[in-house]
């Protein structure tokens, strides 16, 4: 019996301390640590976002080569968990800009049901946060997809759709930057072009060749005005 009940208290510990770091804070602790401030002349650039944006890394890693370009992205994540974790991965490096890349996480229900405006309320919040600190902000089109490999039978693409369109109509009434990755690489049933990925949501080498210089461009002028 002593066996079983240390078994389950150990079970309860380990959730517990899962549940503790739900938005992963700890994940890029000791990276921000080592990273510090930008130098004076710096024009430090943050991508917030889910697994989309950290396979950039591994799949086209010479994007962020050479550019003063930081990679904040974590698999899985939905809008709720990026919001917690943005200050520390995003306003205490003290970037120029944020290019945040978030929102089909959500619509798969990663971390429970939501609805797009409850979405578009999370990418609000990020954006007041970061022009609160005068960082600029370029939001991108959340990519195409047809159906979820680890969710079937979500019917994802008019959602996708239909939340791209609120978050290109709120950048232009804020007057902030619009990453249309979308348009670049939608198929006709409204999913990601085979050619551009590997399982119909995540891009592979060539999907991440086309999003490159889309958002260099989209940067460049943000950074401009």
């Amino acid at each position: 019996m002593k066996l079983i009940s240390i078994f389950f208290l150990f079970l309860l510990l380990t959730s517990l301390t899962q549940a503790q770091d739900w938005a992963n804070l700890n994940r890029f602790k000791d990276e921000n640590s080592k990273l510090g401030l930008p130098a004076a002349d710096e024009n430090r650039i943050v991508f917030m976002g889910n697994s989309i944006t950290e396979g950039w890394s591994k799949f086209d890693s010479s994007f962020f080569a050479n550019k003063p370009y930081v990679n904040r992205g974590i698999s899985g994540q939905t809008t709720p968990q990026m919001l917690l974790r943005f200050r520390q991965d995003v306003i205490n490096l003290n970037p120029k800009l944020v290019v945040i890349l978030a929102g089909t996480n959500d619509i798969a229900g990663n971390s429970g049901p939501m609805t797009l405006e409850m979405i578009m309320e999370n990418i609000v919040s990020m954006t007041e946060l970061a022009l609160a600190n005068n960082i600029n902000v370029v939001l991108s089109s959340v990519l195409p997809a047809y159906d979820y490999p680890w969710k079937r039978g979500l019917n994802p693409a008019e959602k996708i759709d239909s939340l791209n369109a609120m978050i290109e109509n709120y950048a232009d009434e804020s007057e902030i930057g619009y990453l249309d990755y979308y348009s670049a690489m939608v198929d006709e049933r409204k999913g990601l072009k085979s050619e551009f990925t590997y399982d119909g949501v995540h891009p592979n080498e060539t999907g991440y060749k086309i999003m490159g210089p889309l958002a260099d461009e989209a940067i460049q002028k943000a950074l401009a005005k």
